[in-house]
């Protein structure tokens, strides 16, 4: 057994008593819930900025670890462990975003005698690693869609050429669709470099960048694994291509008219992956389904928990951290696939603080108003409330908005007068957006793809569409 296969096998050291969560906003509350039930303390690490914040209220203790901008707090593996060590916690909680897809962190933990609630580091190096996971796809007989790393300016520009324009220049350890950008023409490829690289190496710490073909009409199609080192199963798929400048918007669980099929191979092709790595915890295998051609294309993996985890747990019946702790305990998967069953459909919204009116920006602020629905089939996770202050040096993202039905149409219908009744005052949002595009008839209909949000935004505020 290689290094890299026994680490991920080895079991924890037992149950998990305190966990210190490396992370904020509703995905920290998210873990917090979890932790609660489960009976695990919980340690907040929190920046300057969120010290006073709903999740650093309702963990049982909160410790500062910097300033607001993340490069001084969230992004220091140093100050996350120190954190970790000083206030007696077993184990680390990364969340999403930040050091989530961090070997560093990973590999910190582990030298500190602690727990990590995620992949292996090597494993994260292999998977986090956008060009690392394009390699290990195609020895796992799944397909990558054309491309390469960018190693300097005459190297960009000769494989562009081979790839072709329109092409994508992505961050190798970003994610989000941060270090993103479309390049349409060889006279832009050089600004694109430049501008994906600032935004990579300002949000992830990592400004290393590669090329892949661009598809016009695409879909965002994504499969949820979970694997305990030995043994990995899917729970399903999802539908992410809602999106906007390559951020998703909506998703939805199962994807939507996608003939069984090609969902079946897509699940197979995401298995081989997590089985060729030995892959440990939560991970989401990312396809760009051609609509055209009606073949599928391997992305990038995400080695942790999604954003759009809440509508996998809904049609799964699965508490999705609650898994990622257990594998992290040792104590392997508590099912096999042939247990994992799909009931019915969950669509999610994610409500951000930004204004439609200038070009959705993001709009930092006081929250003076936060009413969110209740009602059947309904989820709302947030981290927000009256008086809750949005900072301005994170994501926008400040709630999720779930409905789950027996089908989609009820799920859609449920999502739609959810979103009638939330009210948020004192920032601007995009729940008008999210009202509007859930009444299109073409979105009701299921499919679209990635081209979908940006025309339609075009049409709603008369704007060029924005990739």
């Amino acid at each position: 057994m290689s290094a890299a296969a026994d680490r991920a096998s080895r079991p924890g050291t037992g149950p998990i008593r305190r966990v210190l969560i490396a992370n904020r906003g509703e995905i920290a509350l998210r873990i917090i819930r979890t932790c609660q039930a489960l009976g695990i303390e919980t340690v907040l690490a929190a920046s300057e900025a969120d010290r006073d914040s709903v999740p650093a209220r309702r963990a049982d203790r909160t410790i500062c670890i910097g300033p607001a901008h993340p490069s001084e707090s969230y992004l220091r593996v140093e100050a996350i462990v120190a954190a970790a060590i000083g206030t007696g916690a077993q184990a680390v909680h990364p969340g999403y975003g930040f050091l989530s897809e961090k070997a560093k962190l990973a590999r910190a933990c582990e030298e500190a005698g602690l727990i990590f609630i995620g992949p292996t580091p090597e494993q994260l190096e292999s998977a986090g690693d956008k060009l690392a996971a394009r390699r290990c796809a195609v020895a796992a007989d799944v397909p990558v869609a054309p491309g390469g790393a960018v190693r300097g300016a005459e190297d960009a520009r000769s494989l562009a050429a081979q790839i072709g324009y329109p092409l994508l220049v992505k961050a190798v350890g970003g994610g989000g669709g941060r270090g993103m950008k479309l390049v349409d023409s060889a006279s832009d490829l050089e600004g694109g470099i430049e501008l994906a690289a600032a935004e990579a190496g300002a949000a992830f710490g990592d400004a290393r960048l590669y090329l892949e073909r661009f598809v016009a009409h695409g879909r965002h199609v994504e499969v949820q694994l979970l694997g305990d080192g030995k043994r990995v199963v899917h729970l399903g798929d999802r539908d992410c291509s809602i999106q906007r400048r390559f951020q998703k918007l909506i998703e939805e669980a199962p994807a939507p008219a996608l003939a069984q099929p090609l969902r079946t191979q897509m699940h197979e092709a995401a298995c081989r992956l997590g089985a060729r790595l030995g892959y440990r915890g939560l991970g989401t295998v990312e396809f760009l389904l051609d609509v055209s051609r009606g073949e599928f294309f391997f992305l990038e993996m995400n080695a942790r928990i999604q954003v759009e985890h809440p509508v996998t747990e809904a049609v799964t019946g699965l508490d999705l951290v609650a898994e990622q702790i257990a594998v992290a305990e040792g104590r392997g998967l508590r099912f096999d696939q042939k247990d994992v069953t799909i009931s019915g459909h969950a669509i999610e919204c994610r409500i951000n603080a930004e204004d439609p009116a200038r070009d959705f920006r993001p709009a930092p602020g006081r929250v003076t108003v936060a009413e969110f629905p209740e009602g059947e089939g309904l989820r709302v996770d947030t981290h927000i409330e009256p008086g809750a202050s949005v900072p301005p040096f994170y994501d926008s993202l400040i709630a999720k908005l779930i409905a789950h039905g027996a089908d989609r149409d009820q799920a859609l219908a449920r999502l739609r007068e959810a979103l009638a009744r939330t009210r948020i005052g004192g920032i601007a949002t995009n729940v008008a957006m999210h009202c509007a595009v859930l009444e299109c008839a073409e979105f009701a209909a299921g499919g679209v793809d990635t081209a979908f949000l940006p025309s339609f935004l075009a049409q709603q505020f008369h704007a060029a569409p924005a990739a």
